[in-house]
């Protein structure tokens, strides 16, 4: 059965995950993330992408970006792939695959869920319970969006500069979205959009995708379909 062609709209918010294969180990010390983020700067430039948030976790990636073109965040993934992987490659003496078949990814309604998906990205040291703040995890966006530590790998989202006039009024109301834990069905929800190439949404923005796209951008109904008497 051939792959869906990945849900992608220009300027439209899209989280992306991608995972070590057989959920290895992508990064094994410090230099490792750090020349990942300068490569991840360098294509995001050069693909035409803004970088909102990231996390790296041991075996895989998150990203929130907003591509300029259909193929802007698929080029980014390809080239900071392939070099990623030959670095990684040549320092470890390794060779093969390092990255799990294709990046997984969804569209996001941006007045509804782009914060709620910053916050499931920034999130998920903590929930892996590597600590208990993700201020303490160092290879995330965290540190620039609440607390304001310098990136310029970062391109705040619009809705993230409405929440205040102030750099440190944006950072102190953000930090307040981090009082509470997303709810469950958030999780799942963001989970099953993203692993299942949908758009994550209400359900307007759902059907205004798939009549743009001219294809179905929301999850269909389990079973077989039905059939008619004859």
């Amino acid at each position: 059965m051939p792959r869906r062609p990945r849900i992608v709209v220009p300027n439209i918010p899209l989280h992306i995950i991608q995972r070590g294969n057989n959920k290895q180990a992508c990064f094994f010390a410090d230099d490792d993330y750090l020349f990942y983020l300068k490569w991840l700067e360098e294509y995001a430039l050069t693909s035409d992408c803004l970088i909102h948030a990231y996390v790296l976790m041991t075996n895989h990636v998150h990203l929130l970006l907003t591509p300029k073109s259909s193929s802007s965040a698929g080029d980014l993934l390809k080239r900071l792939g392939q070099r990623y992987v030959q670095y990684i490659n040549r320092t470890y003496r390794r060779t093969g695959t390092l990255w799990e078949g294709r990046y997984r990814s969804c569209l996001v309604q941006e007045e509804t869920y782009l914060l709620t998906c910053q916050r499931y990205i920034e999130l998920n040291p903590v929930r892996a319970g590597i600590l208990e703040h993700p201020g303490e995890f160092r290879w995330s966006s965290y540190r620039h969006n609440g607390q304001g530590e310098m990136s310029d790998l970062i391109t705040p989202h619009i809705l993230y500069q409405g929440l205040g006039e102030t750099n440190d009024q944006k950072q102190s109301t953000y930090r307040e979205l981090f009082r509470y834990e997303l709810e469950p069905d958030e999780i799942d929800q963001i989970r099953k959009a993203t692993n299942g190439n949908f758009a994550l949404g209400a359900k307007r923005f759902q059907d205004e995708i798939s009549i743009m796209l001219g294809r179905r951008a929301f999850p269909g109904k389990a079973g077989r379909p039905r059939t008619k008497n004859s």
